[in-house]
């Protein structure tokens, strides 16, 4: 069977984790609200900003190829 002091100390111990744990808890709320309070903004962005069509890229191998005519051109 354990003493008193040692059922004391265990309790001191556990109180402590306790104490320790509801501020991470709390701190963790926090961050949970915060993040929240951000995807409501970007939501609401996205929704404000309808997307635009992204445009094709050039080519880039036919103004090579034009390039390459235009010296042949120069050759004759």
């Amino acid at each position: 069977m354990a003493t008193a002091k040692q059922i004391q100390y265990r309790m001191g111990q556990a109180k402590k984790k306790l104490t320790k744990l509801n501020k991470e808890v709390a701190a963790v709320k926090k961050k949970v609200k915060t993040l929240e309070s951000q995807l409501k903004r970007a939501k609401a962005v996205a929704k404000a900003k309808p997307k635009k069509a992204k445009a094709k890229p050039k080519r880039k191998k036919a103004a090579a190829k034009k390039k390459k005519r235009v010296v042949r051109r120069k050759r004759k």
